[in-house]
């Protein structure tokens, strides 16, 4: 991670880049878990401890593959400045800690947004060949002449669950995830992108979510999420839960998710 994070920085400097994204796949195979590792991960997101991995927790495995395809010298946008704006998770069966997983990432599906261009980054874990887990996150990168949008939130519901979010939660997710984005970690850092406060990790946020409902998911699922504005940090925020939807949010919203059976 080291490597790529200096590479995540030199990405920075601007050159031209091509209009296209790559066509590969970087893969990892036999990727074992660090239960110390996992432990961590569950008390940062709020997760019980346990033997089977939380649906998110693939994703911080993926994640390095994810970082050299980021910031792969021909990658068309800089890794520094991407937003994270969707994430689509299927968890297949439930994953045992100790299994031995086969991860690939790839680049699709460039296409305009309204503020700029997005992609997605799939990514896939298989065990004994078969896939298990899939994960398609979905980036924008913003155009600096992008023009903003006056936004109209609705009326929240009502919520089941209020949290207090720490400032820590920027710097210790980054730590165990692996995603050092300056956005999250440095005050400074999130200035030079536009937010007055570091702002918590998306996929911190729908861990988080997905951990207030253990117990009432079932063993295979789809979890879609959009992740809306942004948490500054620190944040008190609110968690609504009905009908397989959720929702997380402040004064406006940060996070509004769906969870379907597979």
């Amino acid at each position: 991670m080291p490597g790529t994070t200096l590479r995540a920085a030199l990405g920075l400097i601007p050159r031209r880049r091509p209009g296209s994204l790559p066509e590969v796949e970087l893969a990892d195979r036999g990727v074992t878990v660090d239960r110390e590792h996992l432990a961590t991960y569950d008390r940062v997101c709020g997760f019980r401890l346990s033997d089977r991995l939380p649906a998110t927790y693939p994703h911080v495995l993926a994640f390095p593959l994810s970082m050299r395809l980021l910031t792969d010298p021909g990658f068309p946008f800089p890794a520094i400045g991407l937003v994270h704006i969707a994430n689509s998770i299927t968890l297949r069966t439930p994953i045992d800690s100790g299994a031995r997983l086969d991860l690939a990432v790839r680049a699709t599906n460039l296409r305009p947004h309204d503020r700029g261009r997005q992609f997605d980054i799939v990514a896939t874990a298989r065990l004994n060949g078969e896939i298990v887990w899939d994960s398609v996150s979905t980036y924008l990168s913003r155009s600096g002449d992008a023009p903003g949008t006056k936004r109209d939130f609705p009326a929240p519901p009502v919520p089941s669950a209020s949290w207090r979010v720490p400032a820590r939660v920027g710097t210790d997710y980054a730590a165990v995830s692996g995603d050092r984005n300056p956005i999250h970690t440095s005050r400074l850092g999130a200035r030079l992108f536009g937010f007055p406060r570091t702002i918590a990790h998306g996929m911190w946020s729908q861990a988080r979510c997905l951990a207030a409902l253990e117990g009432r998911l079932p063993d295979a699922y789809t979890v879609d999420v959009q992740f809306k504005q942004p948490i500054l940090l620190p944040a008190t925020v609110h968690f609504a839960y009905a009908d397989g939807t959720f929702d997380l949010f402040g004064k406006r919203p940060h996070l509004a998710g769906q969870v379907t059976p597979a």
